[in-house]
């Protein structure tokens, strides 16, 4: 019998993950996207980094090898903060697909026109192509159609200005404006980009954006010390959507969303590409059990929706911290209707020993959705199965009997024992 065909949509990071993440289970994936139109930088973190690294993405690693200084101005204060890497988005894109060609993907250049389901799915393509398949994984981001939103954030829109300068050594900047927030970067070749993020009621006409935009540049600190006069001119203006948005439904038995598809956030919240791959990652895992065991259908969409939502509105809570730093801000519209949202509940929770319990939750196990008993706590609504190789429920359950820590872990190697020990003083054991 021949493994199920499965079609991508969109050859993003989230895209490219879920698709070399399928093909390391044996499956044959086909992915279609239209390249980038415009020029993009985006700074990432290291751990991005490693996320690319993990998810087997080593060409287009090794294009997010350029270190930049990076500056702060937010509320009041403007300091050095540690180094981001810079990130060239059409060369990263270009590298993507090579990774996919090496993992044995197919890939297929063109525009979405219509996808409907016939007997599995069915999508044409601008040129007429009509391609099927078992399965189908939504991964276009914020271009991908949406029948419902869950929940949405305030509609924000980010101006993304680029214009060639001279070269010097690659620096990026963030700074808070009395209606929004700018994020800056100039490459080491010169190339400049300039993002303001803004709300998206009473923006300037589009004839109007280059020159608004022009003048925003020609008042701020930062961009005369990051930039030459060039900066001072209107530029190439791009705009587009940076409203957070969580879908309203994002899996069933033959479809997935992942990436920003599933869920997009505002990109004060935290790099683009961390939030697309940390939905993407367990996406294969999702679609092997739907595809390999249907009658744990229910387990694994439960898996993949809770945790969307979860990461959701983890990063969303990331974003409302941020802008709530800005103390300097407070009673301006763009900031008020930013600094309480999407609630009131904190990032982090209190630890409470006492409230930790046992539950059983869906889990990743050899390559599938599968079900065990996990701790959840007040920080990990999800709960928490393993730590460094140890399985958590059955040693807190013996603790919440009465026994003593140190027969609980009688038997576990030292570095092992270290972890627990730590783990449970963070959970407030003690």
């Amino acid at each position: 019998m021949s493994e199920p065909r499965i079609l991508v949509l969109g050859a993003g990071p989230a895209g490219a993950a879920t698709a070399i993440g399928l093909r390391r289970l044996g499956y044959p994936v086909t992915v279609v996207s239209e390249w980038r139109r415009f020029a993009a930088v985006e700074g990432v973190s290291q751990r991005v980094l490693e996320g690319l690294r993990h998810a087997g993405l080593g060409g287009a690693l090794r294009q997010a090898a350029m270190p930049a200084s990076r500056q702060v101005r937010w509320n009041g204060q403007h300091l050095q903060m540690n180094q981001e890497f810079l990130l060239d988005r059409q060369r990263f894109d270009r590298a993507l697909r090579d990774d996919l060609l090496s993992a044995g993907v197919t890939v297929v250049e063109g525009r979405v026109r219509e996808v409907s389901q016939q007997d599995g799915h069915r999508v044409r393509l601008d040129d007429g192509q009509v391609l099927a398949a078992q399965f189908l994984v939504e991964a276009r981001g914020r271009q991908a159609p949406l029948a419902a939103d869950r929940l949405r954030g305030p509609e924000t829109v980010s101006l993304l200005n680029t214009w060639q300068g001279r070269p010097g050594v690659p620096a990026s900047a963030v700074e808070s404006l009395e209606d929004g927030w700018a994020w800056m970067a100039r490459l080491e070749d010169g190339r400049c980009y300039w993002q303001v993020t803004l709300d998206a009621a009473g923006l300037p006409g589009k004839a109007a954006l280059a020159d608004s935009c022009a003048n925003r540049r020609r008042h701020s600190a930062l961009v005369a010390e990051l930039f030459d006069e060039q900066a001072l001119a209107p530029a190439q203006v791009h705009a587009r959507s940076s409203t957070a948005i969580l879908a309203g439904d994002c899996a069933a038995e033959s479809w997935l969303r992942v990436g920003d598809a599933a869920m997009a956030v505002d990109p004060l919240s935290g790099n683009g590409i961390f939030q697309s791959l940390s939905s993407a990652l367990q996406a294969p895992v999702v679609i092997n059990t739907l595809l390999r065991r249907p009658e744990r259908a229910a387990l694994a969409l439960q898996f993949h929706r809770q945790r969307v939502e979860q990461l959701f509105l983890r990063f969303a809570r990331i974003g409302r911290d941020f802008y709530a730093q800005e103390q300097g801000r407070a009673g301006q519209p763009f900031w008020d209707g930013r600094q309480g949202w999407p609630d009131a509940q904190p990032l982090h929770t209190a630890a409470d020993w006492q409230a930790l319990r046992v539950a059983r939750r869906p889990v990743l196990r050899d390559g599938l959705v599968d079900e065990a008993e996990v701790v959840v706590t007040a920080d990990q609504p999800l709960g928490v199965w393993h730590l460094q190789g140890v399985e958590l429920a059955p040693l807190v359950r013996r603790l919440q009997a009465g026994q003593a820590l140190n027969a609980v872990l009688a038997g576990q190697p030292q570095e092992q024992q270290m972890w627990v020990r730590r783990w449970l003083v963070e959970q407030g054991y003690g």
